[in-house]
């Protein structure tokens, strides 16, 4: 299915495939940057932050991961309205160029040990640097290619946002594997980790390039609001729109909660079912192989049935499926029924995820889209995504029970489902017209 348009009477630019590329591109390169970071996190530590003990040097390395987290409201409230103000495109080229900044310093920081603390210091920046970008990336980026995609293909263009998570995902795997294998596994603790975080930046000079020449869609000077300061910004939204900012964060909480279970897969299968490592390495394959897929699938859908019924009806089904999966995951715990569990539910929350990264933005005015869509992804992600993985397996040692990761999943998709219910429908929406909030039917 090509993704490219003809010009169209309405003078928006037509979308080319190159386009989407360099737009998703800022979302792949943080999922790459998440899985490199979730494989290497152990010589990472050891890099930075030496102890006498390994666990001591891990807990450091994934407090470094967790730090970027912090930033990640600032930069959606920063850069999320300087899109609505000053334009897409420039947020986009500010975000990109962050990124690359924040992994480049962690790929060619000295270590501790040759360096000293600055070594530590510097890292540190990187990772604030690199939250403030992520942070800001999702709202400047979906609202472009929702304002350039043809009105009836809006779901299926935007979904390629989640579908380039589980390509960036499953390509850092595979980078990663080849490398080892041919290199082995002490060059990679000693310097196959830096090589991996270069590979990503390849792309970036590609992306900076096709951004720079991406015509415009804010429509800046046609909104009356669309150069208000970023704090009338956050006044008008909270004011206007503060009820649909709530649905949506809870809406996003069940999304994110689902990822977070599903890359703590690997975690359960090994230490609370007693699976080899063999078999726990393997389950990112079929994360990635169901997140590259079904985004897809779940943006068609979108398109054709509605964004509403494609947030609710997989929400709840993960609502009523995941402790009975669990159970039968815990009754029998193979190699392919942790596989098949693993990839039903990022089937699901997958296609559930393309309908709310189009949904959501539509349900907001242009001049306030990009940061009402910045704001509550960055908030559940930061608040959500860092927590959520600790949390299940905080709740398995504390109660002995091999299903709380089940209940925690189910419970969150219960406030989804319910959330979801009272969004808008915003399928064939005119995006120049001033949303009129409330249900439609379903």
């Amino acid at each position: 299915m090509p993704l490219h348009t003809a010009a169209r009477p309405s003078g928006r630019p037509k979308l080319e495939a190159k386009a989407v590329a360099a737009v998703v591109l800022g979302n792949a390169l943080e999922f790459y940057d998440f899985t490199i970071y979730a494989f290497f996190a152990k010589p990472i530590g050891e890099a930075f932050f030496p102890a006498k003990d390994a666990t001591s040097s891990l807990l450091a390395s994934l407090a470094l991961f967790g730090l970027g987290y912090v930033m990640r409201p600032i930069g959606g409230v920063v850069i999320g309205a300087l899109a609505d103000r000053a334009g897409r495109k420039p947020a986009m080229l500010l975000t990109i160029g962050l990124m690359a900044l924040g992994m480049l310093m962690l790929a060619v920081t000295p270590g501790t040990a040759t360096l000293g603390w600055p070594a530590q210091a510097i890292v540190i920046v990187g990772r604030l640097i690199q939250g403030l970008a992520l942070g800001g990336e999702v709202g400047p980026s979906t609202a472009y290619l929702l304002e350039a995609a043809p009105q009836d293909r809006r779901g299926f263009v935007a979904s390629w946002q989640i579908a380039s998570q589980g390509c960036a995902a499953l390509l850092a795997g595979v980078l990663a594997s080849g490398l080892a294998f041919v290199a082995g596994e002490g060059a990679m603790a000693a310097w196959g980790w830096r090589v991996m975080v270069l590979l990503g930046l390849t792309v970036v000079p590609v992306g900076l390039v096709i951004r720079s020449h991406l015509p415009e869609t804010a429509g800046a000077g046609e909104d009356p609001h669309a150069s208000a300061s970023t704090a009338a910004v956050l006044r008008r939204l909270l004011g206007q729109h503060g009820r649909l900012l709530g649905l949506m964060f809870l809406v996003i909480a069940a999304s994110t909660v689902s990822n977070a279970v599903g890359t703590n897969m690997p975690v359960y299968a090994q230490a609370t079912l007693g699976l080899t490592e063999t078999v726990s390495t393997a389950v990112p394959i079929a994360l990635g192989l169901a997140s590259i897929l079904f985004p897809l699938l779940g943006g068609w859908l979108a398109d054709r049935v509605g964004r509403r019924p494609v947030m609710i009806w997989p929400r709840a089904v993960i609502l009523l499926a995941a402790v009975p999966a669990f159970a039968w995951l815990v009754h029998r715990p193979t190699a392919v029924n942790v596989y098949l569990v693993t990839f039903l539910f990022s089937a699901l929350s997958s296609i559930n995820a393309a309908a709310i990264i189009v949904g959501i933005p539509e349900s907001l005015p242009r001049a306030l889209r990009s940061t009402g869509l910045s704001i509550v992804y960055a908030l559940s992600v930061s608040i959500f995504g860092g927590s959520t993985n600790y949390l299940v397996n905080k709740l398995i040692a504390a109660t002995g029970d091999k299903l709380a990761p089940a209940y925690y999943l189910a419970a969150f998709s219960l406030v989804g489902t319910v959330a979801a219910f009272f969004l808008p429908e915003t399928r064939g929406r005119n995006l120049d017209a001033e949303p009129q909030g409330g249900a439609a039917a379903l």
